[in-house]
Order: C-alpha cells, then structure tokens, then sequence
C-alpha cells in the first residue's frame, strides 16, 4: 500500500472542518504517497467559504497532480448568476449569501475574478483504475461515465436508488447525510456528511487494490 487517494466530501464554507480534516489526513498518509480528490461544493451555506477556496486552491497549487479540485452544484450555481443576473437571487438566497459575505462582497459582480476564474475550470468527473469522482452521481442505465453535465452535478433520483453497476465504484457527494455518517453501497460511497450542521466532514480512503473504502476519516468536532 505505497499510495492512498483520500477523497473529500462537500466542504460548503466549513474550513476549520478542512483544516482539521487535512491534518487528519496527513498523520494518516504519513510516509506514503497521497491523492486529494475533492468531490466539489466548497462554498455557500457555511460561514468560512473565501477561506475554503484559498485553503484547496493553495493545496493544488503546490502539487497540481496530487490535488484532484472537481465542480459541485454550488459552483456551477455561482457561476450563473454571474453570467445572468437574473440567477443572482436564487443563489443567494439558498446560501450564496454567506459567501458573499467572507468574501465581504455585496454583489456576485464584486467577487475577485480570479475565483470565479478557478471555478469555471474545475472538471465534473475524475476516474482512476477503479473509481469515478463525481459530485453528485450520475443517470442508471448506462456503464461509465454519464455525459451528461447537468446529472453529474445535480441528479439524486433515480441514481440513488437504483443500485446500479457502472463499472466501477462511484465516489460521490451532493445529497446530505444529516447523521453525520458517510453512506457506504455495494456500487457507491456518499460523502456528503451534512458538515453545516453536524460539524463533520469526511474522507474516503481508497488504495489500489478495493475499489470501495478502506477506511473514514473525519474531522474533529468543533
């Protein structure tokens, strides 16, 4: 077991939860070769989203190939409502407004363009071997990777419940544990632990030999 790739679940402007989750991650990894896959949503409904952001766009910048940084539904959300302003309401008012606060902006338009910038070129989908990384998940019925943009970022149903095989195990967050506990299937993992209100943020742990989890990390609680 010579490398481990942690895949992490939506942050939404948690970042105490992060730092503290990275440091989990690193006296985990001690030694060992290490993958970050973020599985996307870092900003909106959490108090710290600026920080967020500057905590994973610095963690990819000092190792642009061990840092994987994919697309969540609140990303793609930002991103219009700075296309249309028309968008702009809806978003904040489902928890865009605490971001635009830590970034101390009274507008989407007064957000630094260097984010928004980094945002508009996340990918949706990761695969390695054995898995795919996808924020949300994707539609049954057909094996790999779903074309479709839109259901990668935003499908729940059916994918939630049709226990389907895709080909390989599909990481993925976007639909809210509120128990505080990743959700572990025969074809999926769930990572989404709800961090705004149970405090917790997870990672996954996956070697190159188990296309599912080998363990869970999470951070402390506050």
């Amino acid at each position: 077991m010579d490398e481990l790739t942690y895949a992490i679940g939506d942050v939404h402007g948690c970042a105490d939860a992060l730092e503290s989750l990275l440091d989990r991650i690193a006296a985990h990894g001690a030694g060992l070769r290490r993958r970050l896959v973020f599985l996307g949503d870092y900003i909106d409904k959490g108090p710290e989203s600026a920080r967020a952001v500057a905590i994973v766009r610095r963690l990819q910048a000092a190792d642009p190939e061990a840092v994987v940084c994919l697309m969540g539904n609140r990303e793609a959300f930002l991103l219009q409502a700075a296309r249309d302003p028309r968008r702009a309401g809806a978003w904040i008012t489902t928890g865009g407004d605490r971001t635009l606060a830590s970034y101390r902006a009274a507008r989407v338009a007064d957000l630094p363009a260097d984010e928004l910038a980094w945002i508009a070129g996340l990918r949706t989908v990761h695969e390695d071997a054995l898995r795919y990384y996808v924020h949300a998940g994707f539609r049954p019925g057909r094996r790999g990777i779903d074309p479709s943009v839109k259901a990668r970022l935003w499908i729940r149903e059916p994918f939630l419940s049709a226990d389907f095989d895709f080909g390989k195990h599909v990481v993925h967050g976007h639909t809210p544990c509120y128990a505080g506990v990743p959700e572990r299937h025969l074809y999926r993992t769930n990572l989404d632990t709800a961090a705004v209100r149970t405090g917790r943020l997870t990672a996954a742990v996956f070697d190159r030999t188990d296309p599912g989890p080998v363990a869970f990390l999470q951070s402390r609680a506050a």
